[in-house]
């Protein structure tokens, strides 16, 4: 049997009614641009995370871009970051003319490794962005707690939460901004790009509000030199038809983690979730030092996976001009060399997951 990396049209036959109504009403409505279900979504998302403002804009890539401009963070300023993830996190640092610095990541979880990011801290330091990666979010506490902005992305974690001074915490609640992503493979997917970002700040988020814009808020008054960002009626209204499906299809992607670790965990390394941290588990990802082996083997069973991320931001050829070298950031070498990502989408059937766990447990034999 076949098995996909992901299916979403599995998943549309579960909501096709909703989301083509939700569609239909805003092409009667005929208002595309900032209509009305742009602003429920905005305080819907705001409720998920716990935060007090949300911004929508066009991606995932431009909520990093405008979090960075908001901060007025540019040319001549740092920002700590992971080499282990998306290229747009640090692809939107240089974009505003800062410089990324990459700090390894924890062998564990993925994540930035916090006990090395104040050894990166320079007077040139102006925010650090961590990554909630694969799901889970990254020991923001610890990162809050160093004195500078932080940027959380968590483009692959809506609907996280960590264990903070016994209370749980939201992905995007203790940061400065947010940032979330819509891109059609999350576990809140549109139906294109789409991106979010959430702040407890409300100058920040008048400022975000102003950026998506074109830098103003009065149509043909600009206060800055902003953007065209903004989070498409259309995609709002798909989001919005999705929202309150989110949190099972959430809890089924953790019922598939537990159940491929009982069956795999002798075979791959298995994902590890810090006992704080409640994953969603955009990915499962296994580790393997016979990787690409196991890749092929799937394969040819006819098992979809995927390798996030097979090099490194640091050994990006883009990224040549920073100086860095092999060897320098091990553990996210080493990942990027080890890594693979079973298909674990929600609507993932038992006979399904178990073609997958014997396929894996095949090329163990």
């Amino acid at each position: 049997m076949a098995v996909p990396l992901q299916d979403l049209r599995a998943q549309l036959a579960t909501i096709r009614d909703d989301v083509v109504a939700a569609m239909l009403r805003v092409v009667d409505d005929q208002s595309f641009i900032l209509g009305e279900p742009v602003g429920k979504l905005e305080s819907a998302v705001a409720e998920l995370s716990r935060t007090k403002f949300a911004i929508g804009c066009a991606s995932g890539t431009d909520a990093l871009l405008l979090a960075l401009r908001a901060l007025d963070i540019g040319r001549g300023d740092e920002v700590i970051t992971t080499p282990f993830t998306f290229f747009a996190t640090a692809g939107t640092i240089h974009n505003v003319g800062a410089t990324p610095v990459f700090v390894d990541i924890d062998p564990e979880t993925f994540n930035i490794d916090v006990d090395k990011v104040a050894a990166a801290i320079t007077p040139r330091t102006r925010a650090i962005i961590p990554v909630d990666l694969f799901g889970q979010m990254a020991a923001i506490e610890q990162l809050v707690a160093l004195g500078l902005p932080i940027i959380e992305d968590a483009a692959q974690s809506i609907g996280a939460r960590r264990a903070i001074d016994g209370e749980w915490r939201m992905a995007g609640e203790v940061a400065t901004i947010g940032t979330l992503s819509f891109f059609p493979t999350k576990n809140l997917g549109a139906y294109g790009d789409g991106g979010m970002m959430v702040t407890q700040d409300e100058k920040l988020a008048q400022r975000l509000l102003r950026l998506r814009t074109h830098g103003g808020t009065k149509t043909y008054y600009h206060d800055e030199v902003g953007y065209n960002s903004r989070l498409d009626t259309l995609q709002a209204a798909v989001l919005l038809a999705k929202l309150p499906h989110l949190a099972d299809w959430s809890a089924r992607r953790r019922a598939h983690a537990e159940y491929y670790t009982a069956a795999l965990a002798d075979c791959v390394t298995t994902p590890v979730v810090s006992p704080e941290n409640e994953s969603i588990f955009n990915q499962y990802t296994v580790r393997s030092p016979r990787r690409d082996a196991l890749q092929a083997h799937l394969k040819a069973r006819g098992i979809g996976t995927s390798i996030y991320y097979p090099l490194p931001l640091h050994l990006q050829p883009c990224f040549a001009y920073l100086g860095y070298k092999e060897g320098q950031l091990p553990e996210a070498e080493r990942a990027s060399r080890e890594v693979l990502s079973l298909p674990i989408f929600p609507e993932l059937t038992p006979v399904q997951q178990n073609e997958v766990i014997d396929a894996v447990r095949t090329f163990c034999v």
